[in-house]
């Protein structure tokens, strides 16, 4: 790249300045731009290209986050730097694996220091990336793309972003880091010990002789022939669909054309919706009408309510006249029946209202018995607590007793212990030499990682290169958009029933003129059909106000009678119903004795007791109440003395200190 990191980042903010959606296509914009700025170097070209084209795709994933800087922390931010902040963003959420820390810290170092940590310091808070902007930007994609693609990379870089935030803190306090004193090593002294023999020296094994590696071929330094051999038929092939694209452009008018018009596609669906509007499958039901009514309402009958009812009473009539022939055939009448059946439903109803006196009785007294032994319980569960304490104080007391011997041996146990971290110094310092080569090898084993890993970043690079290149021929392909229509022309197609669109609207004309006939004999029958109808209503309606009238009378005469008998109410008189109620009287004396006798008197002792304790609870709450107060004023204090800048560090202390005081 012949450009700098700064020159880099300064031209992707101005395209993006520049450029007006509305107006201009992205490729377009962008080809432009770097013509005018003589931007000539293919890396420089491919990565203002991208990082356009990805800030432009992803707006609105940049945008969610931009709108929290500007609401929050950027109120005294220029909008104009709004693009800086799109591109820094965008660096860090998609490219961040393939440049680096190295590379990402030069972009942000060659703008001003302070900017760029309010921003990162805000948009790298982990809080803020887990709550708001993840919600944020499950509004626009799915949760998987979310997190797999944006939070687990940045996530995964946050340590050396987080060391690259505190940097810059440090810049900008101008505080340098102290240098580490080199500490004094530590020199074990030896042990005044008898010095043990000297071992005798093994006698080295002989090294095995290695064979002698082959010589690398030549051929591998060499580009294969094969790819060559590809990239020929490769620039081949392309020709080749070029001539044939060329070709089918020029003769595709003599091809035919088996899809409709947009017209005709017009006409078909307008006709199907009017059939289906004919239809009356979909159709809203009426409500059933609301069941808390109780009173009547002169409701307005409508058609079928009047034939329903002049029907019903016309079946009324037939059944009155078929019982009064049968009478004067020589039937028999029902009335001796009808009392007998009275007699008997009037019996099983006492029986009824017997048994559910009978159950209430039954309830009252299992409840009075559950009662009385809920008290039994009560009883016994006092027994066993006391015995329970009792218990308790002698197992306590052992307790007691086997603790203070544990101490005790717990004593000698440090003692021995503290003799025995004197010999291990020496296995302290082959421990650390050990691990020092354990952090040798895990650094080169990085090192290769992160060349395997440049590599495959290069090849990736030059495929997206390459896609690139081949859309853009693709879109560089004219095409023709012509079309002649013919409205006596058919389609073509070599059916019987083909016409033209002139045909269709004359045979269209005729049908209307057929449709109106039609709608007027119609409308002639419907009328007649109508008078029918009204004058079947009116007789209908006479019909029903005579049987009303009479049905009015006879219930009137019914409810004189009822009136002169009235309604006496049952009596109830069962042995076995007696005998319940005694026993519930037995049982609910034999509960009220159990409780004058179990009721507890408060002492004076106990009495004291609770006085002591809610006298102890009042000065707590008044030595909290106090200090509440005392950590207001300190808050005010400190707000009163610090700066604008050092508001929020303040506000802070404050609900500290708040929460810890409560």
């Amino acid at each position: 790249m012949s450009l700098n990191h700064g020159q880099l980042l300064g031209h992707c903010i101005k395209v993006l300045d520049m450029y007006e959606k509305d107006l201009q296509s992205v490729e377009e914009h962008v080809n432009r731009y770097l013509k005018v700025n003589r931007v000539h170097d293919e890396g420089d070209q491919t990565f203002i290209v991208e990082v356009f084209s990805e800030c432009v795709r992803y707006s609105s994933i940049m945008k969610t986050v931009l709108d929290g800087f500007f609401a929050k922390d950027g109120k005294a931010v220029l909008r104009s730097e709004e693009n800086l902040y799109n591109v820094v963003c965008y660096l860090a959420l998609f490219r961040l694996d393939e440049l680096g820390m190295a590379h990402f810290r030069k972009f942000v170092n060659s703008q001003d220091v302070n900017r760029m940590y309010r921003f990162l310091n805000f948009f790298l808070s982990e809080r803020n990336l887990i709550t708001w902007i993840k919600d944020g930007w499950e509004k626009f994609y799915e949760h998987v793309f979310v997190q797999t693609t944006l939070l687990s990379p940045i996530q995964r870089w946050m340590p050396e972003l987080n060391e690259m935030l505190g940097q810059m803190k440090d810049r900008i306090d101008n505080r340098l880091k102290p240098k580490r004193k080199q500490l004094k090593v530590t020199e074990p002294q030896p042990f005044d010990i008898t010095q043990p023999r000297p071992r005798s020296i093994p006698i080295p094994e002989p090294i095995p002789k290695l064979t002698k590696h082959r010589p690398i071929p030549k051929t591998l330094y060499k580009e294969p022939k094969e790819l060559s051999k590809i990239e020929l038929n490769k620039e081949a092939n392309r020709r080749k669909a070029e001539e044939r694209l060329m070709e089918a452009s020029r003769l595709q008018f003599a091809c035919a054309n088996p899809e409709k018009s947009q017209k005709t596609k017009e006409i078909l669906n307008n006709i199907i919706s009017e059939e289906n509007g004919k239809l009356e499958f979909d159709r809203h039901k009426a409500n059933p009408p609301p069941a808390f009514l109780s009173r009547e309402i002169p409701i307005k009958m409508n058609t079928a309510q009047i034939l329903r009812e002049g029907r019903l009473y016309q079946e009324r009539e037939r059944e009155e006249i078929k019982r009064l022939e049968n009478l004067e055939a020589g039937a028999k009448d029902a009335s001796d029946f009808l009392k007998w059946q009275s007699e008997m439903r009037r019996k099983d109803l006492d029986a009824e209202l017997a048994e559910i006196e009978r159950r209430r009785i039954e309830g009252k007294l299992s409840h009075e018995e559950a009662i009385l032994a809920r008290q039994d319980l009560i009883m016994d569960n006092k027994k066993k607590v006391q015995n329970m304490k009792e218990e308790t104080k002698r197992m306590m007391q052992e307790y007691l007793e086997q603790k203070f011997k544990e101490e005790q041996e717990m004593r000698l146990l440090v003692e021995d212990t503290m003799q025995g971290h004197k010999n291990a110094k020496e296995a302290t310092k082959k421990l650390q030499d050990y691990k020092r080569k354990i952090v040798q090898e895990v650094n080169e084993e990085s090192k290769e990682l992160m060349r395997q890993a440049l590599e495959e970043a290069e090849i990736e690079m030059r495929r997206r290169m390459e896609l690139i290149h081949q859309i853009r021929a693709m879109e560089a392909v004219p095409i023709i958009r012509q079309k002649f229509v013919d409205l006596t022309a058919t389609s073509g197609h070599g059916l019987l029933s083909e016409m033209s669109i002139a045909e269709l609207r004359e045979r269209l004309a005729l049908l209307k003129t057929a449709e109106a006939q039609e709608e007027e004999q119609r409308r002639d029958d419907i009328l007649a059909g109508k008078q029918a109808k009204d004058q079947l209503l009116l007789d209908t309606l006479e019909t029903i106000s005579k049987h009303r009238l009479e049905q009015t009378k006879s219930a009137a005469l019914r409810l004189e009678c009822k009136k002169k008998v009235g309604s006496k109410k049952p009596e109830i008189k069962d042995p076995k119903l007696l005998e319940l109620e005694k026993k519930l009287e037995e049982r609910r004396a034999l509960r009220k004795q159990e409780q004058e006798k179990s009721r507890i008197t408060a002492s004076q002792q106990s009495l004291n007791k609770t006085k002591s304790l809610i006298q102890q609870k009042k000065t707590l709450e008044e030595s909290r109440w106090q200090e509440l107060e005392r950590t207001q004023e300190r808050t005010a204090r400190l707000i009163g003395n610090t700066s604008i800048v050092k508001s929020k560090s303040a506000s802070r202390l404050a609900a500290s200190s708040a929460i810890m005081a409560t």
